[in-house]
């Protein structure tokens, strides 16, 4: 069983930057596939990134592009998402997530696939 929790959110304003912790205890995350997701009030829950277990490959929404980055800290067992130039659509509660998939594909997008969640971490961006 893996817990995660997720640590940083708040509120900043537009083009802002804020950094975004998840920490995991009850087993090592470094087999994992880790993923960032968020959920805006009214809508369904999407994908944001994720990240391979080595940390050498990533995935990002086309949405965060350029702008976030996924890291992981595999001794510390920690994942981090690295938000800059913060718009008001990216205004959610965003969650990370532990996946057994062996490796970043495309399916890495999917919510089904992911086996832990944390609780969430609300991130408010003011125009």
């Amino acid at each position: 069983q893996v817990q995660l929790v997720e640590s940083g959110g708040g509120l900043v304003q537009t083009g802002a930057s804020l950094g975004l912790s998840c920490a995991a205890s009850g087993r090592t995350l470094s087999t994992y596939v880790m993923g960032w997701f968020r959920q805006a009030p009214g809508k369904e829950r999407e994908f944001v990134a994720a990240i391979s277990w080595s940390g050498d490959s990533t995935y990002y929404a086309d949405s965060v592009k350029g702008r976030f980055t996924i890291s992981r800290d595999n001794p510390k067992n920690t994942v981090y998402l690295q938000m800059n130039t913060l718009k008001p659509e990216d205004t959610a509660v965003y969650y990370c997530a532990a996946s057994r998939l062996p490796r970043i594909t495309p399916i890495t997008t999917s919510q089904r696939r992911y086996d832990y969640w944390g609780q969430g971490t609300q991130v408010t961006v003011s125009s």
